[in-house]
């Protein structure tokens, strides 16, 4: 079998392959019409950031079994077209942690001290200590913006340099904060109190711009910004107004709305309080050998062995098993999703339960698919089928399991119970014939809803003409509704209304949305 390692990689990733008894090809720079012409020779496919994985590339692919990625980020891979073909897509998620997070600390340090402008003040021959006075960090409270694996790493070292943190991270239980010795606060109030600021999050539709305006408008004139985790997470326009008018004091970036950047489409680097990095929270020689070794031994041990480590689309179960609880996979995968996008609070504890036939299924790989529905909005690419289990359990939350024969109104139901810090919520879910997922009930709501795509999930007053005007609304947008689903609760006067729709609603149509009679909320959803 041969391998294609179209990136540069570690060399020791190539030599582990090779070792392994695979052919392996080594070409980089490779255009899109050359990986094209040429992907039908190959099993497998070693990729880092370069390499764009495209529905194209993946259609001409006659062979190809797996798709590794050397690191965390799949956004250069169509991994809907690569299920769809039945290919293996693969990521390492913890190569990197540890140097993402101390370069956010190396930013924050040279930010402080204005370490690079009092560099390239002395090569010009100048002599200004005045001039470059930094602060101290010990005894300022540093606010993380998002406190998982790599913004749990980076509070750490924050710690080590006698810092306070405080934390805001809808998703993560207060207990489990305070245990890392933080405090979990709201957003609005890591703004005010923060003096500095570090982000930790992915881009998703729940972050994309979740520093902006209103935000930089609540900091302190002397706080300071560090940003290494995904361009677009902070608004880059409203950035530059708070820095250039001294709404903040500083600001460190390492990711760009749009890579590479330039002074022509970032005003940012003409500012003297801005510092940045070309997108390096990665590029250390430890981290690039640690992915290249993870994604070579799985890719390895995949093509030869059929063993199953960080897919971000496939289980790890036996093909006899997933010709069984396949649909349920994907349904469980869905309805996680759907949950986290619509709860609020950290997830405390997840019951799921299994009815009818099912029962009688080895489910586990059901169970880890919910779970990595419900870490996938807000953890994206970090979270597999693999990792899902452990990231429950470093979150501290509790998985119960049940199973019972009955099931009063369907042949096979998914009932799932999530509570959280704040609620419960009710999901339930079946799949029709062989492979048609649907949510059948959301708390006290029933439904046939198909819980895929791009959504809009709005409460109503259950009364006539309201519908109409929710959907003239959409369609005057130009957002096509390809389906609507209307769960009724007659006793309290209320509906739920599900639109699949064929593109994302944006910020300013759901806002007009929310803004209709007798619409109580809306919010846009976005499922596997």
């Amino acid at each position: 079998m041969k391998v294609l390692i179209s990136d540069n990689l570690a060399s020791v990733g190539e030599t582990i392959i090779r070792d392994a008894g695979l052919d392996v090809d080594v070409r980089t720079g490779l255009s899109p019409e050359e990986l094209r012409s040429i992907i039908p020779e190959y099993d497998g496919l070693v990729i880092r950031s370069a390499t764009k994985v495209t529905a194209d590339i993946i259609e001409a692919a006659e062979n190809l079994k797996v798709v590794g990625r050397a690191g965390i980020g799949l956004d250069n891979v169509d991994v809907a077209a690569a299920s769809q073909k039945g290919i293996v897509v693969m990521n390492a998620p913890d190569g990197n942690s540890t140097t993402a997070a101390e370069h956010a600390v190396a930013m924050m340090m040279a930010m402080t001290r204005n370490i690079p402008q009092a560099t390239s003040s002395m090569k010009e021959g100048k002599w200004e200590k005045k001039k470059f006075q930094g602060r101290e960090v010990t005894g300022k409270t540093m606010g993380v913006l998002g406190i998982g694996r790599i913004g749990q790493i980076f509070a750490k070292r924050a710690q080590g340099l006698r810092m306070k943190i405080i934390a805001y991270d809808p998703h993560m239980p207060k207990e489990q904060v305070e245990k890392l010795g933080a405090e979990l606060v709201s957003l609005e109030e890591l703004c005010r109190r923060s003096d500095y600021i570090s982000v930790h999050v992915p881009l998703t539709p729940e972050t994309k711009h979740v520093l902006s305006d209103e935000q930089f408008k609540l900091m302190k004139p002397d706080a300071m910004l560090v940003h290494c985790a995904r361009g677009g997470v902070v608004d880059e326009k409203a950035l530059y107004e708070a820095l250039k008018s001294g709404t903040i004091r500083a600001a460190a970036l390492d990711v760009f709305e749009k890579e590479p950047t330039n002074k022509e489409n970032c005003p940012l680097l003409g500012l003297d309080n801005f510092i940045c990095t070309p997108h390096l929270g990665a590029s250390t020689a430890e981290a690039q050998e640690n992915v290249a070794v993870a994604i070579a031994e799985q890719l390895s041990n995949y093509l030869l062995k059929g063993e199953v480590v960080n897919a971000v689309n496939v289980p790890s179960v036996s093909a006899e098993v997933m010709a069984e609880v396949g649909p349920y996979v994907k349904l469980a995968e869905m309805l996680g999703a759907l949950h986290m996008q619509v709860a609020k609070g950290g997830v405390d504890e997840v019951n799921i339960e299994f009815s009818g036939d099912l029962a009688q299924q080895d489910t586990s790989s059901v169970t880890v698919a919910l779970l990595k529905g419900m870490f996938t909005p807000i953890l994206k690419d970090a979270v597999n089928y693999v990792n899902a289990p452990l990231i429950a359990k470093d979150r501290g939350i509790r998985v119960v399991e049940s199973k019972t024969g009955k099931s009063e109104d369907f042949l096979n139901k998914i009932l799932v119970r999530v509570r959280t810090s704040e609620g419960e919520n009710l999901l339930a879910g079946t799949v029709f014939g062989k492979k048609e997922p649907r949510l059948v009930r959301f708390n006290t709501f029933r439904m046939e809803a198909l819980p895929e795509g791009p959504m809009l999930f709005v409460h109503t007053t259950d009364k006539p003409g309201v519908i109409g005007r929710l959907a003239s609304t959409i369609g005057e947008a130009g957002v096509n509704i390809s389906r609507m689903t209307v769960g009724r609760e007659p006793d309290s006067g209320r509906n739920v209304i599900l639109l699949n729709t064929d593109t994302l609603v944006d910020r300013q149509l759901l806002k007009k949305v929310k803004e209709l009679d007798d619409i109580h909320d809306a919010m846009v959803l976005d499922l596997p």
